[in-house]
């Protein structure tokens, strides 16, 4: 959550936040309104507390009636106290509910608007001219089943639509994929995770995918836990209401996990094939540094993605996202969109995020700092999401007879073919 310092002493700075987010500025006014009840609640039951000791020790001193009549008042008193301090507990859970729901504070330099108004930064390799090579590119789909790689068919009749088997050939292209990222990762520091992909409810919370993302996730009622839709929330979460050493700050985590979404908003998006599921595996870089940090981290999270996916010899571009693109979380975020042949466009494969200290905050993460305790910065960043990857990858490196190149740094994860082949 944003530092309610910031909400009283500066609320132009949120409203403007809110604006840039496409969020209403309303909220600002509920929760200056619910900090001043919160505050004449705390007032008043301090009051009240203060009495009551008073009372206490006029009543240790008095005898006779004036014992008797201040007993009495003693009564009154407490169920004043029990009163008072329901209304204050009450006014903190309000304004606790209301910040929960406001975004982190959006940086400076973020592009105005929505999902379309994101200004692109790079542009990286260029897209193959098929038409020049002399045949018609086939999608991802077909290719899949021509390499005996893809089954959506299997899919859809064992777990429904949006469901996949990798096989054979795909099935080794995806170990592959997460052997060469988790490698890559460790070159750079990375500590190496396989968290749980079940979460309890206030890892969910924490990280900000119970607001905005709450109808894209799966949650199991009987035991009231979640499906995690990248593990960027059990790293989140790993060090939940932990006072962490500044010196060894910063600490990178690299996970590698199932991802659930329900794409509830998605219908009738990208049907065909594997660009939309869900479910899918990724290897998700995470950070925990001084807050200072959080912008150089950032760009090195960018840098390492992009360095990822030039060795896999896609095309691709780098975006700055616009304020309403954001999520709750981030104060920032780039994405990397890699060329899609089939649909003569660049499309998403990795995301990266600097969360500042909203997610710590929300976790109670904090470390000890020089000027004292205080929360940590947390960033995410996708160094491989395996089915768009995949994607990419087939498309881009397809041959005439269905066949398709590997990328050289990935040949030594596949035994050191050099094609994966079409199967009879």
């Amino acid at each position: 959550m944003i530092d309610a310092k910031v909400l009283r002493q500066d609320p132009d700075r949120v409203r403007a936040s809110q604006r840039a987010r496409g969020d209403s500025e309303s909220v600002v006014d509920d929760l200056l309104a619910a900090e001043e009840s919160r505050r004449s609640a705390i007032g008043q039951y301090e009051a009240l507390r203060a009495a009551q000791k008073d009372l206490g020790k006029q009543v240790s001193r008095a005898q006779g009636d004036e014992r008797v009549a201040l007993l009495a008042r003693t009564k009154e008193l407490a169920e004043q106290v029990k009163k008072a301090d329901v209304a204050q507990n009450e006014a903190a859970a309000t304004f606790h509910r209301l910040l929960l729901g406001v975004g982190n504070l959006v940086q400076d330099g973020v592009p105005v608007g929505g999902e379309d108004d994101y200004v692109v930064l790079e542009t990286h390799g260029t897209p193959r001219d098929f038409a020049a090579e002399g045949f018609e590119p086939r999608d991802h789909l077909e290719l899949g089943q021509i390499l005996g790689a893809i089954d959506t068919e299997r899919g859809a009749k064992v777990s429904g639509s949006r469901f996949y088997y990798l096989t054979g050939q795909g099935a080794e292209l995806e170990l592959a994929l997460v052997n060469f990222a988790m490698a890559s990762a460790i070159r750079h520091g990375f500590t190496p995770m396989i968290p749980p992909a079940l979460v309890k409810p206030q890892a969910m919370e924490g990280t900000g995918f119970l607001g905005q993302a709450a109808q894209d996730v799966y949650h199991l009622e009987q035991d009231d836990l979640y499906l995690v839709g990248t593990a960027e929330v059990p790293l989140a979460a790993y060090h939940s209401d932990e006072i962490l050493d500044a010196a060894k700050l910063p600490l990178r985590y690299a996970g590698y996990s199932p991802s659930y979404r329900r794409e509830a908003g998605s219908h009738g998006k990208d049907t065909r094939g594997i660009f939309r599921v869900h479910w899918f595996d990724k290897v998700e870089m995470f950070v925990y540094c001084d807050p200072a940090e959080a912008a150089t981290e950032h760009a090195r999270l960018l840098e390492w993605e992009k360095e990822f996916i030039t060795a896999l010899e896609i095309p691709f571009q780098v975006l700055d996202l616009a304020g309403g693109d954001l999520g709750l979380s981030a104060v920032r975020k780039f994405d990397c969109y890699g060329w899609l042949p089939t649909q003569d466009r660049y499309r998403e494969i990795t995301s990266t995020s600097n969360c500042a200290e909203f997610q710590a905050r929300r976790l109670n993460i904090r470390a000890r700092f020089d000027s004292g305790t205080a929360p940590v910065a947390t960033l995410n960043g996708t160094l491989c999401a395996m089915t768009r990857t995949i994607i990419m990858i087939l498309e881009n490196h397809q041959q005439p007879d269905g066949s398709v190149r590997i990328p050289e740094a990935l040949r030594p994860y596949l035994g050191g073919r050099e094609l994966l082949t079409p199967v009879s």
